[in-house]
């Protein structure tokens, strides 16, 4: 018998984590030899911040250094980080959620989770983000992730035995680390980008992943 919410067939790495992990990885190598004086110049970090990370003030008034940069920074900015401890933290929680993710709502499912968080995540920091500092990383996804797992935990409380308190826990305990990661970051941290990551997760769980949207599968008998 297959259990509906399964997913048969999703392999024990996923191509959409190898890509992923690959994309993040190679901007942050060619950025950190360049800062090593291996190729390129001491600049090239700062020219990819200046042309990738999200900046609010684009949305206002300010020149972008290309044609579509408002418009592209919603994407680019998730592929770059401050520095190798940024990435290895998001790497690590890239492949802890989205094992899991893509298990439950395969890997078309996740990408759109994955991609629709980030976007969401940087229309909430340039909502409630108070000055003109720029954002960058993968985090706002990776809430998105997270999201979608508390959002499914929340829809299967019938039968994985997971009340309101045990989701209520699970989201202060989130709270909880970003008031944590705010505080150990001096107050850079975009936990704007955070929720806005989250809430997207946490909506698109009841479309994508959710047993009621599984496709029907026929049962052998027993």
């Amino acid at each position: 018998m297959i259990h509906p919410v399964a997913r048969s067939g999703t392999p024990a790495l996923p191509a959409v984590l190898i890509v992923l992990t690959i994309l993040i990885v190679a901007v942050e190598a060619v950025l950190q030899a360049a800062d090593h004086g291996w190729i390129g110049t001491l600049r090239w970090r700062s020219l990819a911040y200046q042309y990738g990370a999200f900046w609010p003030g684009l949305l206002d008034n300010w020149v972008p250094n290309f044609t579509g940069q408002p418009v592209a920074m919603f994407v680019t900015y998730a592929f770059l980080h401050s520095g190798f401890d940024h990435l290895a933290g998001n790497a690590v929680v890239l492949w802890t959620l989205g094992r899991l993710v893509c298990n439950r709502a395969g890997q078309r499912g996740f990408a759109v989770i994955y991609a629709v968080s980030a976007l969401v995540g940087a229309v909430f920091f340039a909502t409630l983000s108070p000055g003109t500092t720029p954002m960058i990383g993968a985090s706002g996804a990776l809430f998105g992730l997270a999201g979608a797992a508390t959002g499914w935990l929340w829809l299967d409380r019938s039968t994985v035995r997971a009340g309101a308190a045990q989701v209520a826990g699970l989201i202060l305990a989130l709270a909880v680390l970003n008031v944590a990661l705010w505080w150990w970051q001096d107050g850079m941290l975009a936990w704007e980008t955070h929720l806005g990551g989250f809430i997207a997760g946490f909506g698109l769980a009841s479309r994508i992943g959710h047993p009621s949207r599984a496709p029907q599968v026929r049962q052998t008998p027993e």
